[in-house]
């Protein structure tokens, strides 16, 4: 008997009502955290249970929170896992291609049972093996591309250091929405929109530091791994050039970091 008729069917008998499923595709990059969305509120949690490839993950039974109760769970997901209190949403951080599969969201709610399935999809990013970190020349132009494939129902938003500088939403694009961005960029930031690529034109020392990018849908949010840009100057000495390269490499983000030591783990170097 098939798994879900079985399941439907122990809930008809437990008093439970079935409310129906649905199913949303999730493309994601090697390397890439993503968030399942419930769209639960916290007042709607008596049980919700996480599975993947039917193997229960997670779980909130009212206060109760629970992440990988068994070994093999552990072994695979190696505390990647986490649950948003208030929505029982749930993160995938630095995902690989062994997670890629059916994740399947239980709620029962005041006698109503409704499931809902993600099926994830995770594409190799061989360039992500090295830290990724971009350095140019003062003046020289610069593209930042993630391999980003358009997603026409979400919107892409790229930050730097935190502040938004640009979204696509659909066909419709933004560019420095706020004074302290336009004064920075001065109109230098254009967007591929098949793409999701940043470029930066006639680059100057100020565009050196942290780039991300986030992409949000009403199901679930992904946010892709950042690079860390040198915008060099031109009178620099090759020795303090390599010293400000080196300096760039120590501002990766630790979700970066955690990348390059799970790979490393998972060779077996650890």
């Amino acid at each position: 008997m098939n798994s879900a008729v079985l399941w439907t069917l122990v809930n008809v008998l437990l008093g439970v009502s079935a409310v129906g499923a649905d199913e949303v595709s999730v493309s994601v990059m090697e390397g890439d955290s993503v968030t399942l969305y419930t769209r639960i509120e916290a007042n709607q949690q008596e049980k919700i249970r996480w599975y993947f490839n039917a193997k229960q993950i997670a779980a909130i039974i009212g206060d109760k929170r629970e992440i990988c109760t068994d070994d093999e769970c552990k072994e695979r997901f190696r505390d990647r896992l986490k649950l948003d209190n208030q929505t029982g949403s749930l993160t995938i951080m630095n995902i690989t291609n062994t997670d890629s599969g059916d994740y399947k969201l239980n709620n029962i709610n005041s006698g109503s049972f409704s499931n809902k399935i993600f099926s994830v999809s995770v594409h190799d990013a061989p360039e992500r093996d090295e830290m990724k970190t971009k350095s140019v020349k003062e003046g020289e132009s610069v593209t930042l591309d993630l391999g980003v494939v358009k997603n026409l129902n979400g919107v892409m938003k790229w930050y730097f250091n935190d502040i938004l500088i640009s979204e696509i939403t659909g066909d419709q694009s933004e560019i420095c929405t706020d004074d302290q961005c336009d004064k920075r960029f001065r109109d230098r930031l254009q967007l591929a929109h098949q793409t999701g690529s940043l470029n930066i034109t006639d680059t100057r020392t100020t565009d050196s530091g942290l780039y991300k990018l986030e992409i949000n849908s009403s199901s679930f949010s992904i946010s892709r791994l950042s690079t860390v840009l040198t915008v060099i100057s031109s009178g620099l000495s090759p020795g303090a050039v390599a010293g400000i390269v080196a300096v760039a490499v120590l501002l990766l983000t630790p979700a970066v970091a955690a990348v390059f030591i799970y790979r490393k783990r998972r060779a077996g170097e650890y």
